[in-house]
């Protein structure tokens, strides 16, 4: 997957302009992708959500692993991201 947001950021801009692409990602997210030169890895599945102005998703990141230093933890308070 990729290693920055803009590859994602690409995707994102791509499906706001092309309705047809928006579609494919929306019903097959990896032959989307690696249509985009982004490979999916074996195992993994993807899934593509749209918020509306009636329906906002909140995406859980994976916890980090290990300690959390001050410079590896900008926007987080109390143990939230912020």
């Amino acid at each position: 997957m990729p290693e920055n947001d803009n590859e994602f950021g690409k995707i994102i801009a791509k499906a706001w302009r092309d309705p047809a692409f928006k579609a494919a990602l929306i019903a097959n997210p990896a032959a989307a992708l690696k249509a985009e030169g982004i490979d999916v890895p074996a195992g993994m599945a993807v899934t593509v959500l749209e918020n509306t102005d009636k329906h906002f998703n909140l995406v859980l990141p994976l916890v980090p692993s290990g300690e959390l230093s001050d410079v590896n933890r900008p926007g987080f308070a109390g143990g939230c991201l912020v």
